[in-house]
């Protein structure tokens, strides 16, 4: 489980540094950011995803399942944090 535990937390970084170089929410927010290109982007997301699918090649589903969990708990949590953020500027 600990597998678990490690891919999550890599996983979960992966997404936090996507949120935050998110172009969208740059552009909306006024954020004084440069926006990263695609191919950053697309590479901290294929990043976010190996370790699921190593876990899902190692045959250990409950580690998958805990790591799939944990980066959907991990998405929103991200999210609302930076709305809420946002609805402070506002």
């Amino acid at each position: 489980m600990i597998w678990a535990f490690l891919a999550s937390a890599f996983s979960a970084i992966c997404i936090l540094i996507l949120c935050l170089g998110d172009p969208k929410r740059i552009r909306v927010g006024r954020v004084p950011r440069r926006e990263w290109r695609r191919r950053s982007r697309q590479a901290l997301s294929v990043a976010a995803g190996i370790p699921g699918l190593l876990l899902a090649l190692s045959g250990d589903a409950a580690a998958f399942l805990v790591w799939l969990g944990a980066c959907a708990l991990c998405g929103w949590v991200v999210a609302v944090w930076f709305s809420a953020g946002r609805q402070k500027m506002d």
